[in-house]
C-alpha cells in the first residue's frame, strides 16, 4: 500500500489525482492533503479520503478547517504554514508526493521531498524553473524519483527509452530534438492588434483543458509553454537549441521526440490530466485512469503551426531567460506571477504581462543559482521590481 501526499489537492491536478486514487483503493492510501485557502473544498476531501494530516498554507484557513472537522467528529491532524508542507513532503509516512501547488510556493516542499528520496510526481513547473540545477542535484544525490505530470513532459518521458531501474536511461546523442506541442490557447486566431482588449474572463477560458486561473492565463500568453521549455531542459538534460515548440490545436499529440534515424515518437491521448497522473503513480506499470479511449476517427484531423514569437512574446522571453542562465529563470517566473495576478485583478492589460516580464528581466541582474538563498533572493527582487512596474502601467 503506497501512502500519498498531495500538495495542492483542491486544484485541478489534485482533484484529478484523487479521482485516480479512488479507483485503486487496494494500491494507494491518502496520507496528507494540502491546500492554500479553500477550506470547504479541503473539508470535503478530508471527509471522503480520511487523510492522517491536512495542511493549509493560510493559518486562519487552517483554524476554520480544524473547527469544521471537529464539528463533524472527524479526527484529522490539521497543520498550517510552509514548514508543515515541508513536513508532510519529507516524512517517513509518505511514499509518493504529488507536487501540484501552483507557483513559487511549491518549491520548498518539493525540495524537501527530493532530499528524503521520495517518488515525486511533479506538476509544479516553478520548482524546476526557479531551481532546476539545485532540484535535479537533490534528486540524484538522494535517490529520489522525479516523474513529470505535465502532459507534455510526461509525453516526452514516455517517448524516451526509460529503464525500469533508473529514472532516465537514454543516450541523448540519438535524439535530434524534443518537440513540445501547444494548443495556442484561446487567442491563437485573434488579430495581434486585438490582444490589448483581452479580459481576464476570456483569458481563463481555455479551449481544450480545464485548469486554474493562473495556469490558464499562462497558457493564453504561452508563458506556460515557455516554462515547459525550461522544465524540459532540466528534466531531460537537453540543450535549448534541441527544444522546439509547435502549435497543435487539438491537444491530442501531447509532445514528440525526434530521433537521429528519422523516427519521431509521439504520445497521444484525450486531453485529460488523469492519464499522466496514472502513468506516474503506477510506473513502470499501467493502471486504469478513467480516461476514455482516444477515437482517432472522431478526432478527424491533426493540425500544426509555427509558434509565433510576435504573437507570443512570453515564449520568446522564456527562451531568453534560459539562454542567460543562473537566476534569470527565477526572475522570469516571479515577474510573470506578479504580472498575471495584476492582470487578473484588472490592473494591467493582457499585453502588459509580457512588458512587465521584459522590463524585470532587464532591470534585475541575474546571478549564479547554486544555492536556495540566491534563488529566493532573486525571486524577491524580481517580485518587487514587477510590482513597481505594474503600478506604473496601472497609473497610465
Amino acid at each position: 500500500m503506497q501512502q500519498v501526499t498531495i500538495l495542492g489537492s483542491t486544484g485541478s491536478i489534485g482533484i484529478s489525482t484523487l479521482d485516480v486514487l479512488q479507483r485503486h483503493p487496494e494500491k494507494y492510501r491518502v496520507y496528507a492533503l494540502a491546500a492554500n485557502k479553500s477550506v470547504d473544498a479541503l473539508l470535503e476531501q478530508c471527509l471522503q479520503f480520511q487523510p492522517a494530516v491536512a495542511v493549509m498554507l493560510c493559518p486562519n484557513s487552517a483554524e476554520k478547517l480544524k473547527t469544521k472537522l471537529d464539528e463533524a467528529g472527524v479526527a484529522i491532524e490539521v497543520q498550517s504554514g510552509m514548514k508543515a508542507l515541508e513536513r508532510i513532503s519529507s516524512t517517513d509516512q509518505t511514499d509518493i508526493v504529488v507536487a501540484a501547488i501552483v507557483g513559487a510556493a511549491g518549491l520548498l516542499p518539493t525540495l524537501a521531498a527530493a532530499k528524503t528520496g521520495k517518488r515525486i510526481l511533479l506538476a509544479n513547473k516553478e520548482a524546476l524553473v526557479m531551481s532546476g540545477a539545485l532540484l535535479m542535484r537533490e534528486v540524484q544525490e538522494n535517490n529520489a524519483v522525479l516523474l513529470p505530470v505535465d502532459s507534455e513532459h510526461n509525453a516526452i518521458w514516455q517517448c524516451m527509452p526509460v529503464g525500469e531501474s533508473q529514472q532516465y536511461q537514454f543516450d541523448n546523442k540519438g535524439i535530434r530534438r524534443i518537440i513540445l506541442t501547444a494548443s495556442g490557447g484561446p487567442f491563437r486566431d485573434w488579430e495581434i492588434a486585438d490582444l490589448e482588449a483581452v479580459t481576464p474572463e476570456q483569458a481563463v477560458a481555455h479551449p481544450n483543458w480545464s485548469m486554474g486561473q493562473k495556469i490558464s492565463v499562462d497558457s493564453a500568453t504561452m508563458m506556460n509553454k515557455g516554462l515547459e521549455v525550461i522544465e524540459a531542459h532540466w528534466l531531460f538534460g537537453m540543450p535549448i537549441n534541441k527544444i522546439e515548440v509547435v502549435l497543435h490545436r487539438q491537444s491530442i499529440i501531447h509532445s514528440m521526440v525526434d530521433y537521429m534515424d528519422g523516427s519521431v515518437l509521439a504520445q497521444m491521448g484525450n486531453p485529460d490530466m488523469r492519464t499522466p497522473i496514472a502513468n506516474t503513480l503506477a510506473w513502470p506499470e499501467r493502471i486504469d485512469s478513467g480516461v476514455a479511449p482516444l477515437d482517432l476517427v472522431k478526432a478527424g484531423r491533426l493540425d500544426f503551426a509555427i509558434a509565433d514569437f510576435e504573437r507570443f512574446p512570453c515564449l520568446a522571453l522564456a527562451y531568453k531567460a534560459l539562454n542567460i542562465g543562473g537566476t534569470s529563470t527565477a526572475i522570469l517566473n516571479a515577474a510573470n506571477e506578479v504580472a498575471v495576478e495584476a492582470f487578473l485583478q484588472q490592473q494591467i492589460k493582457f499585453t502588459d504581462i509580457a512588458r512587465v516580464i521584459a522590463d524585470v528581466l532587464e532591470s534585475v541582474p541575474a546571478t549564479s543559482a547554486d544555492s536556495l538563498e540566491q534563488i529566493l533572493s532573486a525571486d524577491k527582487l524580481a517580485r518587487e521590481a514587477a510590482q513597481k512596474q505594474t503600478k506604473v502601467l496601472c497609473n497610465h
